[in-house]
């Protein structure tokens, strides 16, 4: 382990060592040790295709990744001062830092922008990555589909005379990366293999259900799944499904009574748009707005967005049951204000409104601002305590270490600590 106080020239590689602990820095030689010793390069250097089976990701993403991290020295070479270097501004550097180290990844064809065809191959790595980690029972979906709910999702302009194609600005990029937070997520913890920014929750229904008729795919699921935290996106559980219970307001409110975590409200209009809201706090009646600041709206289809609320008000969450006053609307909604909602359905589930919200910041989130629900689901959101983690927390040096838990099962060192 004496290699991990090695000497350097490197004045990059020495800023990067202080931002480790001694004992982290030990754990990142034998981390690359290990992928060296599977490059076949007596220690020397970490091969490209190793690196590769490391984040898991293939194709021009894992190569640009590889060529970033060698800092573009095309030697096909990972030293340790690179892990090092790498893992100091990739993990530990400031936001600043990250976003400008994710955005030279988005370039993969590295011509000094980035560009639609970037993001598709970008994102089609993503995608086929999540495919990769689970495997649920619902619809399978068209990969071009999917992945254009995503590209929906970014401004692109065509007016930089360095870019041949529609191109998106840095600036454009942080945005992308607020409405997207799964793919932020998950392009942020590439070298921190514990698959946090690829975890799709397990989406739970009564078998009698025709998985066809569900509107929340893994590929949705994963996407609202990065605005939660890590202990929400154990397992989502069907509570209510207009196909199975009826458009019925009453049997809505029976079916998910029971259930007093959050919850997700999806909807899909007769213009085929799909959305919906995450509701922290438990749906019951009320004569005004409630919740907290974890409630946010999403889109779905024909683009992917999130929209946190952006603290201009506290109108959060709705829900009037039986007021027989015009000023309070019987139904369920998000956002905005009384008749203006940012999401509303009504009380007898066969009509509704989206509106520019500036709780949330979002859009209309249909084609037109009525709307008429032709499916609507809910799904029981799943809090996995602290405590369910306990076991994790404890033992060896190796299971301390456990963003590279992942690696060490592909060498065939796990087995080793228990």
């Amino acid at each position: 382990m004496g290699n991990s106080q090695s000497n350097s020239t490197n004045p990059r590689f020495d800023l990067a060592k202080r931002a480790f602990t001694e004992r982290k820095l030990e754990d990142l030689k034998s981390l690359y040790d290990s992928l060296a010793a599977q490059s076949q390069s007596n220690g020397k250097y970490v091969s490209s295709s190793v690196f590769k089976a490391y984040i898991g990701v293939e194709g021009p993403l894992g190569d640009r990744m590889f060529d970033l991290v060698t800092q573009k020295r095309k030697d096909k070479k990972l030293t340790y001062e690179d892990l090092v270097i790498a893992k100091g501004t990739y993990e530990k550097g400031t936001n600043a830092d990250i976003e400008e180290f994710i955005y030279q990844l988005l370039d993969v064809f590295d011509d000094g922008v980035v560009g639609r065809s970037d993001l598709e191959a970008v994102l089609t790595a993503v995608l086929r990555n999540i495919s990769s980690h689970e495997s649920h029972q619902s619809e399978p979906s068209s990969d071009r589909e999917i992945l254009d709910i995503f590209l929906n999702a970014a401004n692109l302009t065509t007016d930089d005379t360095k870019c041949a194609e529609s191109c998106m600005s840095f600036e454009e990029f942080r945005s992308w990366c607020a409405r997207l937070p799964s793919v932020r997520k998950f392009l942020g913890t590439l070298l921190s293999t514990h698959d946090s920014g690829s975890e799709v929750p397990m989406l739970v229904y009564p078998e009698n259900i025709d998985p066809a008729v569900i509107l929340l795919r893994k590929e949705y699921a994963w996407h609202i799944g990065g605005a939660l935290p890590q202990e929400e996106l154990h397992e989502w559980r069907l509570l209510y499904h207009s196909t199975v219970h009826g458009l019925s307001f009453s049997t809505f409110l029976g079916n998910i009574s029971n259930d007093k975590g959050p919850t997700l409200l999806v909807i899909k209009d007769k213009e085929g748009y799909i959305y919906g809201g995450y509701a922290s706090q438990p749906w019951e009646k009320h004569a005004d707005f409630y919740g907290d600041m974890k409630s946010f709206l999403f889109q779905l289809y024909p683009k992917a967005s999130v929209y946190r609320p952006t603290g201009a008000n506290s109108n959060l969450q709705w829900c009037a049951i039986h007021f027989s006053s015009e000023s309070i609307p019987n139904g369920i909604g998000f956002g905005g204000r009384a008749h203006h909602f940012g999401l509303f359905i009504s009380a007898n589930f066969d009509l509704g409104h989206t509106f520019t919200c500036t709780t949330f910041g979002s859009p209309s989130l249909s084609k037109t601002h009525q709307i008429y629900p032709e499916v609507i689901e809910c799904w029981g959101v799943a809090i996995k305590r602290a405590q369910d983690n306990q076991d994790r927390l404890q033992g060896t040096v190796l299971e301390r270490f456990k963003e590279d838990r992942h690696m060490l099962n592909m060498v065939g060192l796990a087995n080793s600590s228990e």
